[in-house]
């Protein structure tokens, strides 16, 4: 055996910046075929995985929903994007940081070890994008953004609105926006909650566009609701899948006929571009009720479209 390794050459691994042009077939299922690293050295975007899902309350299976994500998004790079038309990393450095970690036998110490993981990506100056998971993630990932942006405006797509009872001892994937209201980590005045289409005892204050009212605003409309609701002032965007009608997104714990588009939300989200975004998470993609990856995709795509949203703003300074 030769005493130098041999290195395969690998045009592949190169700049930060720029597209791959490996085949989506094949390769590392990073985000988009972003570079896996968890050094943020330059990096402005990190995507992350959160692969929890023992706060659900109906189908199990979240956890395998950052793999199945990464995987669908692999189409979507080497090419220009729509709608922006551009390649969002001739302008943005984005690296995927892997997944979580925390010991599935020590399920109370799971929040603190999301948290905190969380925080270091977020207190080093870098936009993170989270890939659930169940809901309930977004409580300790609300807590590490809060920490450093303040209160923030939360912009919820949802069937539902999470709002069940909860003392503070809960770990579970509907009562996360209770824990955030009473934790102060989103101000309920500039916050919404958009394509429910179930009932909860509380709301908070916050504004609902149930799904049938969806329907007659189109994208654009609730766009302009979602503007018109958040206003200046630092925004987090969480997307459940199960937001979708069951006939975009079956893959998912908890399905509610009479959802949105693909196409509607895709179009609300491309329309609140101009908001002051620090951060946004898609969750509660669960493959096993999958068919031929349409919820994965949905869910790339949206994170997609968020990410061009980002590079247009790094573009404009």
């Amino acid at each position: 055996m030769s005493a130098n390794p041999t290195v395969i050459d690998n045009p592949i691994v190169g700049p930060l910046r720029g597209g791959s042009h490996e085949p989506t077939f094949a390769g590392a299922p990073s985000f988009m075929r972003r570079r896996l690293t968890k050094d943020l050295t330059g990096a402005d975007v990190a995507i992350w995985g959160v692969p929890f899902d023992a706060a659900t309350s109906n189908r199990p299976g979240a956890r395998f929903g950052p793999a199945a994500i990464r995987r669908a998004s692999a189409i979507f790079d080497g090419d220009p994007q729509y709608p922006s038309r551009r390649d969002p990393f001739a302008a943005l450095t984005m690296i995927d940081c892997g997944d979580c970690f925390f010991e599935y036998e020590r399920l109370s110490h799971a929040p603190g070890e999301i948290e905190a993981q969380a925080r270091q990506i977020v207190d080093a100056g870098v936009h993170l994008i989270s890939l659930g998971g169940d809901h309930f993630v977004t409580l300790p990932l609300l807590r590490a953004h809060a920490a450093r942006h303040g209160p923030l405006a939360l912009v919820q797509f949802d069937a539902h609105q999470d709002t069940w009872d909860d003392d503070g001892t809960k770990i579970s994937h509907g009562t996360f926006v209770t824990r955030a209201v009473a934790e102060g980590l989103i101000d309920p005045a500039r916050s919404i909650q958009v394509g429910v289409r179930t009932v909860a005892p509380q709301d908070y204050g916050i504004e609902i566009v149930d799904a049938e009212d969806c329907h007659a605003l189109g994208g654009g409309g609730m766009a302009a609701r979602i503007r018109a609701r958040v206003g200046p002032g630092p925004a987090y965007l969480t997307f459940d899948i199960d937001a979708l009608d069951p006939a975009f997104a079956p893959g998912t714990g908890t399905p509610v006929a009479g959802g949105l588009t693909s196409a509607q939300a895709l179009q609300a989200v491309w329309g609140v571009a101009d908001l002051d975004w620090r951060g946004m998470d898609v969750v509660e993609v669960s493959p096993a009720y999958d068919h031929a990856d349409v919820t994965a995709i949905a869910a790339a795509t949206i994170v997609q479209r968020y990410v061009q949203i980002l590079a247009r703003r790094q573009t404009r300074g």
